[in-house]
């Protein structure tokens, strides 16, 4: 119980699960509009989320018993921004896969059709054109 209540308590690991579920939502609504429904791709896609979420709560509880404090690799800038003042294993990758979420949402967005500031527009489809094979329907 003692980890749960950390892991409630816990900004990093509450962003994680809030951009799994954007995610999750776009990727259907996506799947919807382009009329691709793939269980394969729906599957890899949970038990990767999943894992996410799963690693998260274990690193916590490493965290509890090593004691790591990581926070000496985040530029000062950052560390006043968040206002944190640790940062175990368990922050450490719940900030990266959070990142890995926010790109799957910009992408997920674009490819929706939904309005995003221009320029950020043009910088996922320069992602989505250079890195993957998903490009953005033309309308």
């Amino acid at each position: 119980m003692h980890y749960i209540s950390l892991l409630q308590h816990n900004l990093f690991f509450k962003m994680v699960l809030l951009a799994v579920v954007l995610d999750t939502v776009l990727g259907v609504l996506r799947a919807a509009k382009e009329r691709k429904f793939n269980s394969t791709a729906g599957i890899n896609g949970a038990i990767r989320k999943v894992a996410m979420i799963i690693s998260g709560a274990i690193l916590m509880v490493f965290d509890t018993i090593a004691h790591f404090d990581l926070l000496f690799m985040v530029p000062d800038k950052y560390i006043s921004y968040l206002g944190i003042e640790k940062m175990g294993t368990c922050e450490f990758f719940c900030l990266l896969f959070i990142l890995y979420e926010v790109v799957s949402v910009l992408k997920n967005m674009v490819l929706c059709g939904l309005p995003i500031p221009a320029k950020l527009k043009r910088i996922v489809e320069k992602f989505l054109d250079e890195m993957t094979e998903e490009l953005p329907a033309e309308e």
